[in-house]
């Protein structure tokens, strides 16, 4: 929303009233902009606006939002490269470049010889035309998008073991009623620290806090138990907690006969397990899980929450189950205080997954390959079922179809891969060898740099569109000025190449909010129903939970309250093994490596590293670890160190700090070139979700004596 003013000085101002891009909070914000009378600098004030998600709070990347929207960098005309360097072209001629170039490919190696790789930071009327134009304009199967490297493990394992995938399963309120909360591989003071109040006030009416992280953070500091786990073993840990529960008569009965399945399987794999081998696979002594598991099966009420230190895993999906496990044991869900949640990463990385992103997936998580789901969404968008392409791979597998040449164009939008996926340097090999890469952004990014042509997009305060946060409430974003330049709103772009390829009849739409209107069609009688969601809902009621099946439907803020959908209405419980990850420390590689986020910054840091204010608290990356442990390497505090891996090298600045495990360092995701961690990291996925193993690797560091050239 805009509004514009003048006072009698001459000063102007221009109020937007919008929310913050990043994390999945989605906090609600007011810039104002004020500028002189004269043709003077505008200067800007960033105010929080009261929401029911953040409850009027905004965080450091918050309130600096605005700076990189402002840059001088923004990509303001589209740009082809020429003789290794970036030159302005028109949009007549980009769409002629590559319409002419996508439908000669596909002549000569088939509709599947294109990709398309989407992001969790767009809308859902974005994400859900981005699906479609996959596989109705160009009719390939191959899409996927960053999140895959985000909700993945946790998604599926919410499919398999409730029947459904939604971020929260009740309500952010109901954190304050739990007496107590499992933070499991979730650092929410850095990565969404609007919500840190929620558990400070649940903690200050007496619940226990578990923290479970390799390291200290701003989290594990308010917790009343910090497991710390080593790397990579936290589905064993929940076994251990599993037995503890099982052995001192914790489990809800009840509530296990009544509304689960597969108990006898689960307790005749706790029997079978020694707790003994539990501590030595985990690192944490018996006590601690003991206390632990004691503290949350004797509470009345209690959540469980997960995020990427269990889900980026090799054996994230079965990690997943194996937390929900504790919840299904206890009988804490469905119910005030009670519930599960997966802590988003990314702004609408819930309801980008939801509607057609995933290679699997048809808006309202319909399933690509359910021949009903075929028919229903084929019928909504005007083709015949059979019309529709089969599954496509996960988006590490589409980088290793691009290096196979088997896609030979790639339009990316809204995403980094270059940084984002494991082994980049294989991606960057791979993104080389592409006959054409598009990349739609409004920032240059490093995968852009690379790209054949670059179109320049709308930001967040110029694009008007809907984005569902971490509870499943689906929130309405509206535009606050204009777009700078030539620049074209994403979906716009997706349907003016439809129209180009000939399939322009498919994508007729003006503003955003038609889109949405056909998306609600689309999700109808899915596990994501949109349908009783409109624009004109989402002014009014701040936001709207989904499932949402009819327009006088409330929206359900929380789930599973007398059944799940699944066969007889049970959830299930699942025997979980102890698993290793794929790659062990030896002595050529004696260290993990685990990854992740700083408060500061966000994703592979394209946006906060525009930030003149952002950028200054952390201007690298850098290396924790154990003061003990950097002795043993020659390594001082604040020096430049090497860390290598079997997949290439990186160099960072090293800080030493006492609150990490001695056996692991830990190296930020948000910078790129020779500080993208992403180019030591694993490349072994989750056999069940297709997520990399991000946060374990082996490596060996050392001190660097020069810098590197």
């Amino acid at each position: 929303m805009i509004e514009n003013a003048q006072g009698e000085t001459g000063v102007s101002f221009t109020v937007m009233n919008t929310q913050c891009p990043f994390c999945s909070v989605q906090c609600k914000m007011q810039i104002t902009e004020e500028r002189g009378a004269k043709d003077t600098r505008s200067s800007y004030t960033v105010a929080p606006l009261m929401n029911l998600a953040s409850e009027g709070r905004l965080c450091i990347k918050g309130m600096n939002a605005y700076q990189h929207v402002l840059t001088s960098e923004r990509i303001v005309n589209p740009l082809m490269k020429k003789d290794g360097r970036f030159v302005p072209i028109s949009w007549e001629d980009a769409y002629d470049i590559i319409t002419n170039k996508f439908q000669e490919l596909q002549r000569s190696y088939g509709k599947h010889s294109i990709g398309v790789y989407g992001g969790g930071s767009l809308t859902n009327e974005t994400a859900y035309l981005l699906g479609k134009f996959a596989r109705v304009a160009l009719q390939t199967k191959y899409i996927d998008y960053n999140g895959r490297f985000c909700m993945s493990a946790a998604a599926s394992a919410g499919v398999k073991v409730f029947g459904l995938d939604r971020g929260l399963t009740n309500q952010l309120a109901d954190i304050e009623k739990a007496e107590c909360i499992i933070l499991a591989g979730t650092n929410i003071a850095e990565c969404q620290p609007t919500l840190m109040p929620y558990f400070t006030r649940a903690k200050e009416k007496g619940a226990v806090l578990i923290a479970i992280d390799p390291r200290e953070t701003g989290t594990t500091r308010i917790s009343n138990f910090h497991l710390r786990v080593k790397p990579g073993m936290d589905a064993t840990l929940a076994n251990g907690m599993l037995k503890v529960l099982l052995e001192e008569g914790l489990v809800d009965r009840t509530f296990v006969e009544q509304r689960t399945s597969g108990f006898e399987e689960l307790r005749a794999h706790l029997d079978a397990i020694r707790m003994e081998d539990i501590v030595e696979l985990t690192g944490v002594p018996a006590q601690q899980i003991r206390d632990a598991a004691l503290a949350y099966g004797k509470a009345s009420t209690g959540m469980v929450f997960t995020a990427r230190g269990v889900e980026q895993q090799t054996d994230g999906h079965m990690a997943v189950r194996n937390f929900l496990n504790l919840v299904l044991l206890t009988g804490k869900i469905g119910k005030p205080g009670c519930g599960y949640g997966a802590v988003t990463g990314q702004g609408n990385g819930q309801g980008g997954r939801e509607h057609g992103q995933k290679a699997d997936q048809l808006p309202g998580y319909r399933l690509i390959e359910n021949p009903e789901d075929r028919t229903y969404v084929a019928g909504v968008w005007g083709i015949e079922p059979d019309e529709l392409p089969g599954k496509g791979v996960s988006a590490y597998e589409m980088m290793e179809k691009v290096v196979e040449q088997e896609i030979r164009a790639l339009l990316v939008m809204g995403s980094n891969p270059i940084v984002s996926n494991p082994n980049a340097n294989v991606v960057e090999d791979g993104l080389k060898k592409l006959e054409l890469l598009v990349v739609v952004d409004f920032l240059m990014s490093e995968t852009a740099q690379l790209a054949d042509l670059v179109l320049p997009a709308s930001a967040y305060l110029e694009n008007t569109g809907t984005l569902t946060n971490l509870e499943g409430r689906v929130l309405l974003r509206e535009a606050g000025r204009p777009a700078p330049g030539e620049s074209r709103h994403d979906w716009r772009i997706l349907c003016d190449l439809a129209d180009r390829l000939g399939r322009g009849t498919y994508f007729q739409f003006t503003e955003a909010e038609e889109i949405f209107d056909e998306l609600r069609l689309a999700s109808r009688g899915g596990a994501a129903d949109y349908y009783g969601i409109t624009y004109e809902r989402l002014r009014r009621e701040e936001g709207v939970y989904w499932p949402c099946p009819e327009l006088d439907h409330p929206g359900a803020k929380r789930l599973f309250e007398t059944s799940f959908p699944l066969p007889g209405g049970k959830a299930l419980l699942t025997a979980v093994e102890n698993h290793l990850p794929k790659e062990q420390v030896d002595a050529q590689f004696p260290l993990y490596l685990t990854t992740g986020r700083v408060v500061t910054h966000y994703l592979t840091g394209v946006q906060t590293r525009r930030s003149y204010t952002l950028l200054a608290q952390d201007i690298e990356s850098f290396m924790e670890i154990h003061p003990k442990t950097a002795r043993a390497y020659n390594i001082e505090d604040a020096t430049l160190v090497k860390l290598e891996t079997r997949r290439g090298v990186i160099y960072v600045r090293s800080r030493l700090r006492e609150e990490i495990r001695e056996d692991t360092v830990f190296v930020p995701m948000h910078w790129g070139d020779t500080q993208n961690v992403n180019k030591i990291t694993h490349d072994a996925l989750d056999p069940t979700c297709r997520m990399p193993g991000f946060k374990v690797c082996a490596v060996n560091v050392s001190p660097l004596v020069s810098e590197p050239s």
